[in-house]
């Protein structure tokens, strides 16, 4: 089969691998239909994060079950499932907790399972998915979702499931304002987000018009392109000579979680999904003068799934409309281009 495969900094390359195999009882094999690139795949490609030998990369991909292990049940040949991130186990306390990112035999794609065996990367034409039964969810009653509600579901995977959880991190709920510092597809997402838990004003700090309008249709209220002071400046006149109830971090740089502490009011709530890439710190003692309360970190995907999912299906949200570029599989070095140059908000790959 081909499959992307990352090599070093700026080094993606697509390449034929061995078709997978089920190696566990455990184990299903998934057709991927559709896969994509995350922005934290961008952190290897530019050399932020530390280099690993050449191995296969993708977290995201939605497909149809081709063989399924002795030992499962809920699944058979034919069925669409969406996969989170990470591959869980379902039944360790972290998991039990709903806190699928912690479990103690976390699996991740394009890794090792805890056996030894390779699993592979969710940017490849199939992917061996150990511990089945709790990482995979099935789509009822859709066999072979269209092109729209195709990249709705493969959002589900992690984009939007991380502005999910953002949103959640930062209390929003109804009469909340919001400030969502960051307008990549995790940022466009928190956004659809605070606006499906009722938030009553929506800031989205944007600088690039097409995503300021992709904000606005998400539920946006206003935008703000300034930055620093500026942007601090700018929110508390928008919002009356106060800062927000609700700010969502989606970048993960030290520039953006000062601007979005300082961007929250004091007893307000923050909710950080950025992957920590620049030495964002937080001040603790800014946290105890304003009683400013933080949460988030990577998102629990596996646990929202069902719930984002039935929206998704009535279509009451669409966030699938954060992808808008589309590639084929073997085109997957362009994406990453594309995306690291900010030509696309965010890539579909077709295998």
């Amino acid at each position: 089969m081909r499959a992307t495969i990352i090599h070093g900094p700026g080094d993606i390359r697509v390449e034929d691998r061995e078709y997978p195999t089920l190696q566990l009882p455990g184990d299903v094999i998934v057709k991927v239909t559709a896969a994509c690139v995350c922005g934290s795949d961008l952190w290897p490609y530019r050399g932020v994060s530390a280099a690993r030998p050449a191995h296969p990369i993708g977290h995201e991909f939605v497909g149809v079950v081709e063989t399924v292990g002795d030992a499962v049940t809920a699944f058979a040949p034919g069925d669409f499932v969406i996969a989170p991130f990470v591959d869980s186990c379902g039944a360790c306390p972290p998991c039990l907790d709903g806190v699928t990112v912690a479990c103690e035999h976390i699996a991740s794609w394009g890794g090792n399972d805890e056996h030894g065996f390779h699993v592979d990367g969710g940017q490849g034409q199939a992917v061996r998915v150990p511990q089945a039964e709790a990482t995979l969810v099935k789509v009822p009653g859709v066999a072979e979702p269209d092109a729209a509600l195709t990249a709705s579901l493969l959002t589900l995977s992690d984009v939007m499931s991380t502005g999910h959880h953002a949103a959640l991190g930062a209390r929003v709920g109804p009469g909340r304002t919001v400030v969502v510092v960051g307008d990549g597809a995790v940022g466009l997402c928190g956004v659809l987000a605070a606006k499906r838990l009722g938030a009553e004003r929506i800031i989205a700090m944007s600088r690039h018009a097409d995503r300021q309008v992709l904000a606005r249709e998400f539920g946006a209220t206003d935008i703000v392109a300034e930055r620093g002071d500026d942007g601090v400046a700018k929110v508390r006149e928008l919002l009356g000579g106060v800062l927000a109830d609700s700010v969502l971090e989606c970048v993960g740089t030290k520039e953006s979680m000062d601007q979005a502490l300082r961007s929250t009011k004091p007893g307000g709530s923050l909710g950080f999904v950025g992957v920590p890439t620049g030495g964002a710190d937080l001040p603790i003692r800014y946290l105890f003068d304003t009683n400013i309360s933080v949460a988030g970190g990577m998102a629990p995907a596996r646990t929202y799934i069902p719930e984002l999912l039935a929206d998704v299906l009535a279509g009451r949200i669409n966030p699938g409309r954060v992808f808008d570029v589309e590639m084929a599989l073997e085109d997957a070095p362009e994406a990453y281009k594309a995306m690291d140059e900010r030509r696309a908000i965010k890539v579909l790959l077709k295998p």
